[in-house]
């Protein structure tokens, strides 16, 4: 099976969690395979049950699965690095400082390993302090152009831009997409993307030229009392996508 995700038009591909793995299946389709399907390493008691659930929904997608932390929590990051070594995903969720582990492991490059790192309130500056003990300590923040070097120096493929609350950080965003640009970095933004700005949201990143974008829909797109993403939201997000790349 594949190690890399499928772009559509080589720019775009989506990231939604499964909420089983029928679900998957369903969303893998309406998206036209153009997708990465998270499942949360935090929703298992140990690696062991994990990466044989895992196993299971990589063989039903062609392997697009995202490996997740849940909401970012930096207590999975070591977890996180352990399943994607046994199973070798498509695309590694990671906080800062856990991406030279996860690359390591994999032994590849293949796959996708994105960085997180956060909204400061000051277009320009992030904060990168997003692992187990950093993200107790006082923040750590840098230009985003040095958190971008930091990250291909361990090996990462993108920054994961989170949390956004959609476009509450709509110049930081717009900066961290300028430097993704001029950094020939791809770009995950995350957190607090629905149907009515994930347009928005895509079109900042276009518009700035960044090579490939990973944008994640998460709980808007999520049936509440089913915990199963809709897969016709997914399909809008796609057709969404085709819109504006044609």
């Amino acid at each position: 099976m594949s190690l890399s995700p499928r772009f559509y038009q080589d720019r775009v591909c989506l990231n939604v969690l499964a909420g089983s793995h029928q679900n998957a299946v369903d969303i893998y389709e309406a998206a036209e395979g153009y997708v990465l399907v998270g499942v949360l390493s935090k929703n298992y008691p140990d690696t062991e049950h994990a990466v044989a659930d895992m196993r299971e929904y990589a063989s039903l997608i062609n392997n697009a699965i995202s490996v997740g932390l849940g909401a970012g929590s930096p207590g999975q990051s070591a977890m996180v690095s352990e399943i994607s070594r046994q199973i070798q995903p498509q695309h590694v969720n990671q906080v800062f400082t856990g991406v030279a582990t996860s690359r390591a492991l994999l032994g590849q490059s293949d796959t996708v390993v994105n960085g997180l790192i956060s909204p400061t309130g000051t277009p320009g500056l992030v904060k990168i302090s997003t692992g187990p003990l950093s993200s107790k300590a006082p923040d750590g923040i840098v230009p985003i152009d040095t958190a971008i070097a930091l990250l291909k120096d361990m090996g990462g493929s993108s920054v994961k831009y989170f949390p956004m609350g959609g476009l509450a950080c709509r110049d930081e965003y717009i900066a961290v997409a300028q430097a993704c640009a001029r950094q020939d970095f791809w770009l995950e933004p995350t957190g607090g993307i629905d149907l009515d700005n994930f347009e928005a949201i895509l079109d900042i990143a276009l518009q700035a030229g960044v090579k490939r974008i990973i944008p994640h829909v998460y709980s808007s797109i999520i049936e509440k009392n089913t915990g199963q993403t809709r897969p016709e939201d997914v399909r809008t997000l796609l057709n969404s996508v085709k819109k504006y790349l044609g």
